[in-house]
């Protein structure tokens, strides 16, 4: 579905990538882990056309799409769920689901699609009309879902859906993320610095430090290496 193959970025001067391949097989869920500054970000915003590859190659479904415009890739079936969440805080829930589907021009299918996300996300349509600024930070991320949702991606990226959120809420969270995969089929690449949550629903995983991949395996693999355990899953 996804390969990223010897990847450079740069900031100026800084370096911030060094050569990652990866790759995302069709209905998988993958996790990209490491410490913060790592490099993470930068990978998921090179492959969704946010950030310029110096050099590299970005291939979707077999077709490059390396330093494509962002909205062409959103259009191909690539959704980007942002770290931080970037909901638009001036409008409401239902507009900001409105907006995911920005491109889309078949009424009856967006409004399935929004009838979808509510049946995953109850509380978005409770509080549809609510503004999004006034959220709390885990109804903001199942916005922030929601809304990648309603462009009807093969591929989702997710950055750091745990961050800022209550220790009940991930949980759900992560179950949803699980839900999506398998009712949707939507193969997932996940960036999340909770490693012992990514590596449980993910069947690959990759450990990226100061823009390099130092570690590929099975995500149950990486579980037990020791390695992992004492750098990410807190010495477990």
């Amino acid at each position: 579905m996804l390969q990223v193959k010897n990847l450079n970025v740069s900031y100026g001067a800084i370096h911030a990538l060094h050569g990652i391949s990866l790759e995302v097989k069709q209905g998988d869920i993958v996790t990209l882990i490491g410490a913060n500054g790592a490099g993470k970000t930068t990978t998921l915003r090179a492959i969704s056309g946010l950030v310029k590859a110096q050099s590299g190659e970005v291939l979707y479904e077999g077709k490059s799409i390396t330093n494509m415009r962002a909205h062409q890739i959103v259009k191909l079936g690539m959704s980007h769920v942002p770290e931080g969440r970037m909901v638009f805080a001036n409008l409401t829930v239902l507009e900001n689901l409105q907006m995911g589907a920005y491109l889309r021009t078949d009424k009856k299918a967006i409004q399935n699609e929004m009838e979808y996300v509510f049946s995953v996300f109850p509380r978005l349509q409770e509080r549809q009309k609510q503004v999004a600024g006034t959220l709390s930070g885990g109804e903001q991320q199942m916005l922030a879902i929601g809304r990648a949702l309603m462009s009807k991606p093969k591929f989702l990226m997710l950055d750091e859906p745990s961050l800022g959120i209550a220790p009940l809420l991930v949980k759900t969270i992560f179950e949803k993320i699980v839900e999506i995969n398998k009712q949707q089929g939507i193969s997932i690449l996940l960036v999340e610095q909770n490693a012992n949550l990514a590596l449980e629903i993910s069947t690959y995983g990759y450990v990226l430090e100061t823009g390099r991949i130092i570690l590929q395996d099975q995500s149950s693999a990486l579980r037990q290496n020791p390695q992992v355990k004492s750098a990410y899953l807190g010495g477990m």
